[in-house]
């Protein structure tokens, strides 16, 4: 089993930053993808970021391309999503979560095995 856990969500305003982190436990040699998702209210849970946790290029969603950037750091067990210039609609929930198929990394929820709690943005104009 893999634990995710998200931390870092809140309130802010449009054009402000945010970092998400996402502390992982539990069977983590299992990873092989990791993912950022995020979901807003009555809509399907998209992806935000796919990346293979061992080692090589993350891929971006078409709309946090150039804002948003992907890291993580082994030593922490520790995944992070810096948010830069932010709008409003990037209000949603926002899940991490961890795939224990081996690269390529999937944009699809469905090949994801074990997902956070989740954690709130809100970005208001």
């Amino acid at each position: 089993q893999v634990q995710l856990a998200e931390f870092g969500g809140g309130s802010v305003q449009a054009g402000a930053s945010l970092r998400l982190s996402c502390t992982v436990s539990g069977y983590t040699s299992k990873m092989n993808c990791a993912g950022w998702f995020r979901q807003a209210p009555g809509q399907k849970r998209e992806g935000v970021v796919v990346w293979p946790t061992g080692g090589g290029r993350p891929y971006y969603g078409d709309s946090v391309k150039g804002r948003f950037t992907v890291s993580q750091d082994n030593a922490k067990n520790t995944l992070y999503l810096d948010m830069n210039n932010l709008k409003p609609e990037d209000t949603a929930m926002y899940y991490c979560a961890a795939d224990v198929h081996r690269p390529p990394c999937a944009f699809l929820v469905s090949e994801y095995d074990y997902w956070g709690q989740g954690t709130q943005v809100t970005v208001s104009v």
